[in-house]
């Protein structure tokens, strides 16, 4: 198969189902060669399975394509490290890192517990960092040494975490977390010729299933704009030696939209050119607050500018 990705090896973590699942997929028919990593988990985390993964293996296999499945655990330092040194022993080198890995404890603020809490930022931001960081430090030591790199990190956001979302503190605050580590490892990596973005996906699968209950198929042939596979595009372009000068960057992507979700920035502002008293700010803040732009809804637009 040939494509624009053709010969590059990708990793995509959290690859059995859904929207993992599409991305490695359609990175086999765009040329890559794909480790399928997948513990094989139920949606809050518990059991494994090396089934999922088996079975896009497989999949990609029948498609004429290359894959092997992997079952670290990418929250884990070392398995992490495991993962980028088996990855680089078997195919020769590693191109594309994509975090996807994820697992969902929705809960009130008020109702939620320590381990869920611990369970949902371990699997997210600390399984986006591991792999990141051993990636990181493949990819410096080659451009260290001499060699052309043209790398690509890309993490999974969500609107939870730059938009806000109630139920999802744990979530939410994994995601925001992610996206601004995005931001920081693009600044960092820039030099070694690694880029570093990330998609915030909107899509029905096994982790959003619940939160949309009666929904309507679509039509036979219709296009599903929440089809789990529609992220997938955008993906394995920015993983495209076309997306080199791409980095640093939040996209949305729904369906067939695609925008870029524009981080924070500072609004209106005052400066008094010395310290302020506290009692000198009953009318300072509220004033503030009613020239800046309120708050992103859950879907990204601002409330009276873009709705």
């Amino acid at each position: 198969m040939t494509g624009i990705v053709e010969g590059r090896v990708v990793i995509v973590t959290g690859a059995a189902r859904g929207i993992g699942r599409g991305h490695a997929l359609e990175f086999a028919r765009q040329g890559a060669k794909v480790v399928v990593n997948d513990l094989g988990a139920e949606v809050d985390g518990t059991g494994s399975s090396s089934g999922p993964a088996g079975e896009v293996v497989e999949r990609i296999r029948a498609m004429g394509g290359e894959a092997v499945a992997d079952g670290e655990d990418v929250s884990d330092f070392e398995g992490a490290e495991r993962l980028i040194r088996s990855t680089v022993d078997r195919f020769g080198d590693l191109h594309v890192l994509v975090n996807n890995a994820g697992i969902l404890r929705d809960r009130m603020l008020v109702n939620m517990s320590a381990e869920e809490w611990d369970a949902v930022i371990r699997v997210h931001l600390r399984g986006t960092f591991a792999p990141s960081r051993h990636a990181a430090a493949y990819w410096r030591a080659r451009s260290k040494a001499g060699e052309r790199v043209d790398a690509r990190i890309i993490n999974t956001t969500s609107s939870s975490g730059i938009y806000g979302n109630p139920g999802q503190g744990n979530y939410g605050a994994a995601k925001a977390g992610i996206a601004s580590l995005t931001i920081i490892a693009a600044q960092e990596l820039a030099r070694y010729g690694v880029t570093v973005n990330a998609v915030a996906p909107a899509a029905l699968t096994r982790m959003t299933e619940g939160l949309v209950p009666g929904r309507r198929a679509p039509e036979p042939g219709a296009f599903d704009a929440a089809h789990p596979d529609n992220i997938a595009p955008l993906v394995v372009w920015l993983a495209s030696e076309q997306a080199r000068n791409i980095t640093g960057r939040v996209f949305n992507v729904r369906g067939g939209m695609i925008s870029v979700a524009e981080g924070w920035h500072a609004g209106p502002g005052v400066d008094k050119g010395a310290r302020w008293d506290p009692a000198e700010l009953g009318e300072v803040v509220p004033a503030l607050v009613d020239k800046a732009a309120p708050n992103a809804l859950t879907n990204g637009l601002i409330p009276g500018r873009d709705s």
